[in-house]
């Protein structure tokens, strides 16, 4: 493997206007045409391949953890989340590591079997490095977030516990501490995701983290019952928790904000996920929270230099809150995309069987509308459980697909008693032109489990997007994208002047433009569900893609420009720009 770097001048430009990336944008909006142009030999592809195939390559890959939370079957509220994925490039070699953090039981909650690391060696390949990362942690836990916290330039992982939530710093050794007190993380209740994100836009990254229920291991709570069975009990009649914003000190410790202070005094509420991007193309990066059983929150960044931070919650305002019926949901999953071409972020949410994920597509300036109907993925969503949700272009023709975990929480699920299978299967969407159709499962997508995170990457380094499943009470797989098509691009930001610790850009709006076709990417803080997403932006390309220009605006509104070619990995450096080109 050889690399090339091919640096050219950095263009920056202040934008002004409501729409801040529209404004600089120098052709219409994202469409998907059906003629692309002639093929070329440089972007030729292997079109006579069946997309969408995954195998499962766990075995002999070298991950081989077993993910504890609770018994099987469960009995209580705590059981049944499962616990989160991390991707973090934490030796910097240019690949995304494993890690997961892993739960424990209801007996001794503090003494599970503890979280794991797995280094990245290549052709999915993985070594276990937990003890050698002094790595100790034992927990119950859930999400996890992975942000440069102090702006040394290594990842640093945050996770949210049940308990105190614990902050690993890198020291660059190959080897993490336990940082939580010293920086001011740790707070006892139960947490459940977390994301990390410059709301503040002095160049570090605060930390948002969700919570859920006020839960006592030490007093079962009685079955509730669904359907006429008892199941297990909430989180609808347990008490709620306060989400928590903690803001970045720069010098590596974190203040909690208090009542009275922006995002300091947050409703209880049961807390599941939670995304931070700009919601509504004003320059500012929002905060949106997925709750179970609830309205979701929007958080609105107000914030202006004379008057400082700032926040408005707009969920209902925006029709974020709520799905098409005005009925509160049991948000899970959440995955961001440009469904109908305006070059705005569109919401998907993944949620609870016998209703059906949501689709809530920008109506524009920080509305939403539910499409799910219009976009196909109401109906066949009804009999799933919806997990880690995430929008890629699996098969490289231009389009985005969805791909959905499953898994129900209830063990005395079946489709007799309650619709839904306790164990479910992979739901795959191909991008069908205005909608989104079904692709049956085969392989290893097909098969059931009680899967619940998911996180998403090109891991062998072929171009594909490949995925890493945690099921609950069960191996964590890995489950190799086996598309045999040319035809992507990989874009990797990172912002390296001294004291930047948003070094991936959380909050750039990233466009690639070719011809008469375009396609945007949001770089977010937060997950598909209790995990977080890669720092790695990636397009498929159209069929007959042969150069593109890509557009990138940082969260400081500075926008640089570069021309690009097909099949590589690109990064764009914030005081330059570099191509580094695999081969």
């Amino acid at each position: 493997m050889s690399r090339v770097r091919v640096w050219s001048s950095r263009v920056s430009l202040k934008l002004l206007g409501s729409s801040l990336f529209g404004a600089f944008l120098l052709s219409g909006g994202c469409s998907d045409t059906e003629e692309h142009g002639s093929s070329s030999e440089a972007s030729a592809r292997t079109l006579d391949t069946v997309p969408f195939v995954f195998s499962d390559v766990t075995a002999g890959s070298g991950i081989a953890v077993e993910t504890v939370s609770g018994d099987t079957p469960s009995t209580q509220i705590l059981e049944v989340k499962g616990g989160g994925l991390a991707l973090i490039d934490f030796d910097q070699d240019g690949d995304r590591d494993l890690f997961v953090p892993n739960g424990a039981t209801l007996s001794d909650p503090e003494a599970g079997p503890g979280a794991r690391l797995f280094r990245n060696d290549g052709s999915l390949q993985f070594t276990d490095i937990t003890e050698l990362a002094g790595i100790t942690h034992t927990r119950w836990s859930f999400g996890t977030a992975v942000g440069d916290i102090d702006a040394d330039g290594l990842d640093d992982i945050f996770i949210a516990c049940y308990g105190p939530d614990v902050l690993l710093r890198n020291r660059g050794d190959g080897t993490f501490e336990d940082v939580s007190l010293s920086s001011g993380i740790g707070d006892s209740g139960w947490s459940t995701s977390a994301a990390f994100g410059d709301l503040d836009l002095d160049g570090d990254l605060d930390l948002f983290v969700t919570r859920y229920v006020d839960f006592d291991a030490t007093k079962p709570v009685p079955p509730a019952r669904f359907k006429g069975i008892d199941v297990v009990n909430g989180p609808r009649g347990l008490p709620s928790l306060s989400d928590l914003f903690y803001e970045n000190e720069g010098d590596g410790t974190f203040r909690l904000h208090q009542p009275g202070d922006p995002l300091g005094d947050l409703h209880p509420s049961y807390g599941l996920n939670v995304a931070i991007l700009d919601m509504n193309d004003d320059g500012l990066i929002d905060v949106l929270v997925g709750n179970d059983s609830e309205a979701n929150d929007l958080y609105l960044n107000r914030s202006t230099a004379e008057d400082g931070l700032a926040f408005k919650e707009s969920g209902l305002m925006s029709g974020l809150a709520h799905d098409l019926n005005g009925y509160d949901q049991a948000t899970m999953g959440m995955a961001v995309a440009d469904v109908n071409g305006d070059e705005s972020p569109d919401m998907f949410s993944s949620n609870f069987s016998s209703d059906s994920n949501t689709m809530h597509v920008s109506s524009g300036a920080g509305f939403f509308d539910d499409r799910t109907r219009q976009f196909g993925l109401a109906l066949v969503s009804r009999p799933f459980l919806g997990w880690a949700s995430g929008f890629f272009d699996f098969d490289h023709d231009g389009d985005e697909d969805l791909l959905v975990v499953n898994g129900h929480v209830y063990p005395q699920a079946t489709r007799a008693t309650m619709d839904s299978d306790y164990e479910q299967a992979i739901l795959l969407m191909e991008r069908d032109g205005e909608r989104f159709r079904r692709i049956e499962p085969e392989g290893a997508i097909a098969e059931a489990h009680r899967d619940r995170s998911a996180v998403f990457d090109d891991l062998d380094g072929d171009g594909d997007i490949d995925l890493v499943v945690s099921e609950l009470n069960g191996p964590v797989r890995l489950l190799r994208n086996d598309l045999d098509r040319s035809g992507w691009l990989q874009v990797r930001l990172e912002d390296d002047r001294p004291g930047v610790g948003n070094r991936h850009g959380v909050g750039a709006v990233v466009r690639l433009e070719s011809g008469d076709w375009s396609a945007i990417r949001w770089v977010s803080g937060g997950g598909p569900f209790q995990s977080n997403w890669s720092p790695v932006l990636h397009f498929g390309l159209p069929e007959g893609f042969e150069r593109g220009t890509l557009t990138v605006r940082w969260p400081d509104a500075v926008v640089e420009r570069l021309e690009v070619d097909p099949d590589r990995l690109v990064t764009v450096v914030r005081s330059s720009i570099s191509r580094d080109v695999t081969e």
